[in-house]
């Protein structure tokens, strides 16, 4: 064959290569979005997955500055059906874990974007949307008024278990109520400090448990004004008290727990954008 003819065959066969290199790249881009940030896939699934507030009638928002602040405010707000949350009460200056927050496991599903992931003994809160699983009082009959939540009395043998590899790893138990014991590590719920005389526990790594994801995060008293957490939020006593009072589990009440930045993107995007709305106050 003649090169004049040759040529003309060559310069075909690369413009076919290259077309198809072309559209080889196009489609990875697409199906693995290969980067920064989500994937295509992901971004899209976010954006379509079902807001993490739907059904609920009470909400408590923890909002601390960054992913490493230890200080926060803490807001309750209520809605009706198809309406807006309006604030309930004052805010209230809170605690978290003395690392800050990372994403935790909860009605949000896992992380949803960047940031830390909570593991256990991280000294961090968890950041999602989270239900609470029970109350927790000394003498539950000291309260204000009864509570309309789970109450779980708090005895010399309640322990919240920490064992990564336990059957009641992040569940509170009764020590003798369980045979054979297969933890080590529980956090003791009946203390000298009294830091839970009143509280809450929170749903993070709950109910479909995974080792070493966190255990035994509570709403509870803070050590002194100020002192951060192992990875709880704490609060002084009135204020625990008055959320004690006011909760409902009619209402499926959840906790709302993020950074300014992740709360302003994810607020609009689960239809809360009054959420982001910074709290009234002087002394902020």
């Amino acid at each position: 064959m003649s090169s004049s003819l040759l040529r003309p065959l060559f310069l075909l066969s690369l413009l076919a290569a290259l077309t198809a290199l072309m559209a080889g790249c196009q489609a990875e881009n697409v199906s693995t979005g290969r980067g920064f940030g989500n994937t295509v896939s992901e971004t899209r699934a976010v954006s379509a997955a079902p807001s993490p507030l739907a059904g609920s009638g009470q909400l408590v928002l923890v909002v601390p500055k960054d992913w490493n602040a230890d200080q926060a405010w803490l807001r309750r707000f209520e809605r009706t059906a198809g309406g807006k949350w309006r604030p309930q009460g004052d805010a209230v200056r809170v605690t978290v874990g003395r690392n800050g927050l990372a994403w935790g496991r909860g009605l949000h599903g896992a992380a949803l974007g960047p940031g830390p992931v909570k593991v256990e003994g991280d000294g961090r809160s968890p950041a999602g949307v989270f239900t609470f699983a029970t109350a927790f009082a000394y003498q539950p009959e000291e309260l204000w008024k009864p509570v309309n939540m789970p109450m779980h009395r708090v005895t010399a043998r309640t322990v919240c278990v920490e064992t990564i590899d336990s059957k009641s790893y992040n569940r509170i138990v009764e020590e003798d109520e369980q045979t054979p014991r297969d933890w080590v590590q529980t956090d003791k719920m009946l203390r000298p400090d009294g830091l839970y005389r009143y509280g809450l526990l929170v749903n993070n790594n709950a109910p479909d448990t995974e080792p070493g994801a966190g255990s035994c995060i509570f709403f509870h008293i803070w050590r002194r004004p100020g002192a951060p957490t192992a990875g709880c939020t704490a609060m002084n006593t009135a204020a625990i008290q008055v959320i004690l009072a006011w909760l409902d589990s009619a209402r499926q009440p959840v906790l709302v727990q993020l950074p300014e930045a992740e709360l302003a993107r994810l607020a609009p995007r689960w239809g809360a954008p009054e959420l982001a709305v910074a709290p009234k106050s002087d002394d902020q």
